[in-house]
């Protein structure tokens, strides 16, 4: 009985320090986010350990996660996510990145969305060398909205014009 409670025991500390791994990571799995009366959507973003901005979101009703890069010029999402998104690999051309020249295939996004900003028909890139399952959030997307940084937290703002 002893042996089993153990057991028991570390099987649930194991699921509780996990989670709070998964929200180290991605502290903005559920983003909050805001609309005044006047029709501004805000969406307000907490840091991550690592202090990168990190956000669940959707392309094409698909679940993602974000990671915001403002020196990415597109939004770059790798090759298995672009499949289950439904995305078709346009030309193909070269891209610069911190790890060197690697190809991608010019692509449109139909839907994105964080919180409760919408944006469509968005410039990106299918990135087939890029491991993991994480969307670069680039300029193409975020040059659509304003972005302000105070401290830990990052506010998106789209304007009522832009959606």
């Amino acid at each position: 009985m002893l042996a089993a409670s153990f057991i028991l025991g570390i099987f649930a500390l194991t699921f509780v320090f996990d989670d709070l791994l998964d929200k180290q990571v991605n502290p903005n799995e559920s983003p909050q986010y805001f609309e005044s009366v006047g029709g501004l959507r805000d969406v307000h973003l907490q840091q991550n350990r690592q202090g990168h901005y990190v956000a669940s979101g959707l392309i094409n009703d698909i679940p993602v996660t974000f990671l915001l890069d403002t020196g990415a010029t597109d939004v770059a999402i790798p090759a298995p996510i672009a499949q289950a998104a439904g995305l078709r690999a346009g030309n193909e051309s070269r891209a610069y990145t911190a790890n060197g020249s690697v190809a991608v295939y010019s692509t449109r996004v139909d839907t994105l969305i964080i919180g409760n900003i919408v944006l469509h028909d968005i410039p990106a890139s299918i990135t087939p060398s890029m491991a993991g399952d994480t969307i670069l959030l680039g300029m193409s997307a975020l040059r659509q909205i304003e972005f302000t940084q105070r401290g830990d937290r990052l506010t998106l703002r789209q304007l009522p014009e832009t959606y």
